[in-house]
């Protein structure tokens, strides 16, 4: 239990966590105020895991890049492990909401998103840091929201996001981000830091 107390410590954690319950609590309070359904729509569902996702990008790195590297532990599972409890807050929060008066889903498209997302967001983990990792995340959902593309099975992989729950290309699309992220995090772990950022 000390390992993983000071595990949870070095990667701010409780602070990753208090900021996304406090995005589902801001985003469920203005859909409450604001909104006569209970349903939230869509754009504001995508919108707010896209936000619990950012909040949790400052987990994939710990402040020693050397300890990542280590191979005195077994780090590939416990940043499998680490990607699947940040899946399962993601999840567990988001739809706790549909038990409220604001209702945050539907939960195909809640685990769909969060699990597509995360997996991106762990690719740019890897690739370009833990800091700089939301992103692609944030550009890809952006362009989603904003564009208007023909229903073509390239335009749902492009648009995956928002397609319906039950949609085959988003599904796969959402699955291959997750499973190469997850792969690459897992085994890679987090790009180096740059000295300046690693005093952050």
């Amino acid at each position: 239990m000390r390992w993983l107390t000071l595990y949870l410590r070095s990667r701010r954690v409780p602070v990753a966590l208090a900021a996304t319950a406090g995005t589902v609590v801001l985003m469920w309070s203005l859909w409450t105020a604001f909104s006569e359904t209970r349903d939230v729509g869509v754009p504001m569902v995508i919108l707010t895991v896209l936000l619990c996702v950012a909040a949790l990008t400052a987990t994939l790195a710990g402040p020693d890049d050397a300890l990542e590297r280590t191979g005195s532990l077994p780090w590939p599972r416990r940043r499998a492990a680490h990607l699947l409890g940040a899946l399962a807050v993601v999840v567990l929060l988001l739809l706790a909401t549909l038990a409220t008066g604001a209702r945050f889903g539907p939960a195909g498209l809640v685990v769909r998103d969060a699990a597509g997302l995360l997996g991106l967001t762990a690719l740019g983990a890897t690739t370009v840091g833990a800091a700089r990792s939301w992103f692609l995340p944030l550009a890809w959902t952006l362009v989603t929201l904003v564009l208007s593309l023909p229903e073509t099975a390239w335009a749902q992989v492009l648009t995956w996001q928002i397609q319906a729950p039950g949609n085959v290309v988003a599904g796969l699309t959402a699955g291959l981000l997750a499973t190469a992220g997850s792969l690459a995090y897992a085994v890679a772990g987090p790009a180096r830091q740059a000295p300046a950022e690693a005093t952050l």
